[in-house]
């Protein structure tokens, strides 16, 4: 891990009694949070990862050339010093390596959480520390409460945009440290505050795709990588042979479309069996769920609870909250029941569990 020093302007000052560091992109919302933080009077650094790609055409679009220019010039028109941060053999190996490990192994991992705990609330928090910094800032939409010397993650005030799920990773130490200036703020009053502070990233579109993903196709990316993909049966749950699949690693659960099959009804990847590479095909009503392990949690407030409790869950990135009950298992595992079936309950996945607003922590889906 190393920086490259592209201080703008005045060099760094010594460490005043709060010097926050903002992790920049290059895109609006961490150009904003920094604006706003220098707006509060704030003494601010801008930190920008540097993230491997799978090669010179294939650059990790978080950190394209034109990333970088455009969060020089946000750090010039805020007249902050912005520091790069290479982070690449590291991120290949916590982040790249475990996703291609985890497709090899059946399983759906989430990077972006994988990139929370271990590069910006790991290699960038340690980097931020030796700089001098207080805090370290980011532009997710989350906040962060204190109560009773405990600090609460709470999701975000727009809904649409709340990523406290990919935050559940972070303990009492990361919160203690951490500021989230646009978790009151909707995406709408965020381009708003860029217009006003005349940024150039105003208008700039977001990335919905893996940033080390080429072209978002995860399945070419994971050939380019040399994943094994050996051909295996498709099965029924009956045991009926409908075909063979390319692969398990270009199926996720509850897909339907290109399973190169075909029925008199439409049919949805229910398993993946990787013992015997076999691919587990059904109906739509066959998909749902409504209990699985989960673990080691992550418990934010550091203590697990005692005993069965009723929370509200997420299985995935962007999808519905509904109500269940956790119990505790032995190593940190929990079992979760649901009040309803859920067809995207995928091993591999991060089950997060909220109390209202509260996100309480969360774990990897197991079975």
């Amino acid at each position: 891990m190393s920086t490259e020093d592209m201080t703008l302007g005045s060099s760094i000052a010594p460490t005043p009694n709060r010097l926050i560091a903002v992790a920049m992109s290059g895109g609006v919302d961490s150009s904003v949070a920094a604006g706003l933080l220098i707006e509060q009077g704030e003494t601010v650094i801008g930190l920008m990862l540097r993230l491997w790609g799978s090669g010179p055409s294939n650059i990790n679009r978080c950190c394209s050339p034109e990333d970088v220019k455009i969060a020089r010039q946000v750090a010039a028109h805020l007249s902050l010093p912005l520091q790069l941060v290479d982070v690449q053999d590291l991120f290949k190996k916590v982040v790249v390596d475990n996703f291609i490990d985890g497709y090899a192994q059946g399983i759906t991992p989430n990077p972006c959480i994988a990139c929370n705990r271990h590069i910006r609330w790991g290699a960038l928090t340690e980097v931020a520390h030796q700089m001098g910094a207080t805090h370290l800032a980011t532009g997710h939409y989350a906040r962060i409460q204190e109560q009773d010397d405990r600090f609460l993650l709470l999701r975000g005030v727009d809904q649409e945009k709340d990523q406290s799920y990919v935050l559940s990773v972070l303990n009492q130490k990361d919160l203690a440290y951490t500021l989230f200036p646009l978790g009151n703020l909707t995406k709408g009053e965020v381009r708003e505050h860029a217009h006003r502070m005349a940024l150039p990233v105003a208008e700039k579109p977001e990335s919905q795709d893996l940033c080390f993903v080429p072209n978002g196709d995860y399945r070419d990316f994971l050939r380019q990588q040399k994943l094994p993909l050996l051909p295996g049966p498709i099965l029924t749950q009956e045991g009926e042979s409908l075909g063979e699949h390319r692969g398990l690693a270009d199926y996720t659960i509850g897909q339907r479309r290109g399973l190169g099959i075909s029925a008199s009804y439409p049919l949805y990847v229910l398993d993946k069996i990787t013992a015997t590479n076999t691919l587990i095909v059904g109906p739509r009503s066959a998909l749902g769920r409504d209990q699985f392990v989960a673990g080691p949690v992550n418990w934010i407030q550091g203590d697990a609870p005692d005993e069965l409790f009723e929370v509200g869950v997420q299985v995935r990135y962007k999808s519905q909250i509904v109500l269940g009950s956790v119990e505790l298992l032995q190593d940190g595992y929990v079992d979760v029941k649901l009040g309803t079936d859920l067809p995207d309950i995928t091993p591999g996945q991060s089950a997060v569990f909220y109390h209202g607003e509260i996100c309480l922590g969360g774990g990897v889906i197991q079975s």
